[in-house]
């Protein structure tokens, strides 16, 4: 079970194109970072709507490259999945 957890996390997505775009792991690495960084920030920014924001782009950006690129390394060698169910179905004329 633990083994089909981690498949389902690092396979690349196949699009309605047939393109790979990023993994499960990612898109949740992107939402876990920008949501810690959001939350750390808000104290030090005192409330100041354009530090913030600046401070979650400073910060996030190269834990976000860092984690990426781990990530992809992870996931090099695994079958693509498909994005949604659907991808791949012809629709009915």
């Amino acid at each position: 079970m633990f083994v089909s957890l981690i498949d389902f996390l690092l396979a690349p997505r196949k699009d309605h194109r047939g393109w790979d775009t990023p993994n499960e792991a990612s898109r949740i690495l992107l939402l876990l970072v920008l949501v810690t960084v959001s939350y750390w920030a808000w104290p030090i920014s005192n409330g100041m709507i354009y530090m913030w924001i600046t401070l979650v782009l400073l910060i996030s950006t190269p834990i976000l490259s860092l984690g990426w690129v781990i990530l992809s390394f992870a996931s090099q060698n695994r079958k693509s999945r498909k994005l949604t169910p659907s991808v791949g179905n012809k629709p009915s004329q």
